[in-house]
């Protein structure tokens, strides 16, 4: 949301900013600024607390110690996650989550590396109580199984690509992400709810949302949009955007998108 400068700055709102004093104007900028930057996965007490209400929400259980922690895995509330191809997993404790975590996990983790040819690298998954770092949150969902911290790649193209994915997926509502600094890592906490309805839906799409010409995908790349894919493949935006279960415009090089038939 840029109204600092698309909207406020024109007609009455320029009027507005001209009749303030310096000191009052640039406060309004700055909280401007400051909006942007929320979306940029900067992380926030907000932030924390949504996810924090997802979890109860879902009546998860805080997990405590390490035995309840292998407890719920056999019992089945949490999955094993498995390092592949795509991903891999370093000084994991406890390789456990959610299953939609799981999902998440290797559904960004082969996009991942289809876009910047190395392994996704989690860090962090399912983390009691007990096992919790000093300066982590009383808030914090990793003892429910539902958040997983990936390292922060060496290369700027590879953090481009997967910050601009946690935001597309962020504006889709079905996790929240923030970009931590000690230790640098990404933290992402998943909604399962709504990330396994958001999963379903691409899914449904894929099946029943269009007959697809020849089986037709397309990977996205650099410079690509919606209007450009469509105008190429003779389709229209719309008909992406239902193919695709995309809300918004926002797509992202390596993403695979599914071309409707004429």
């Amino acid at each position: 949301m840029r109204w600092w400068d698309d909207r406020f700055l024109k007609g009455e709102g320029a009027k507005t900013l001209r009749r303030m004093s310096p000191l009052i104007a640039l406060a309004v900028l700055l909280l401007g600024v400051a909006q942007v930057e929320g979306q940029s996965l900067g992380g926030s007490g907000a932030s924390v607390s949504r996810t924090h209400r997802q979890a109860t929400s879902h009546d998860f259980t805080f997990l405590s110690t390490s035995s309840q922690v292998r407890r719920f895995a056999d019992a089945g509330y949490l999955v094993r996650v498995r390092p592949n191809r795509d991903y891999t997993l370093h000084d994991v404790s406890f390789p456990y989550s959610r299953p939609e975590v799981a999902l998440f996990i290797q559904r960004l983790g082969s996009q991942y590396r289809g876009a910047c040819g190395e392994q996704l690298v989690v860090t962090s998954l399912t983390r009691p109580r007990s096992g919790q770092p000093t300066n982590a949150s009383p808030l914090s969902v990793h003892p429910t199984g539902m958040a997983v911290d990936l390292r922060r790649s060496r290369s700027s193209s590879c953090r481009r690509w997967l910050e601009s994915t946690l935001l597309y997926l962020e504006d889709a509502r079905v996790l929240e992400a923030t970009r931590e600094r000690t230790p640098s890592h990404y933290h992402v906490a998943v909604f399962p709810r709504q990330y396994g309805q958001y999963v379903a839906t691409l899914n449904a799409n894929a099946r029943s949302g269009s007959r697809v010409a020849n089986g037709a995908r397309y990977t996205v790349r650099n410079g690509d949009s919606l209007w450009t894919i469509a105008q190429r493949h003779g389709t229209t935006v719309s008909q992406l955007r239902a193919a695709n279960g995309i809300r918004g415009s926002r797509i992202v090089a390596g993403q695979v998108l599914t071309i409707p038939s004429r």
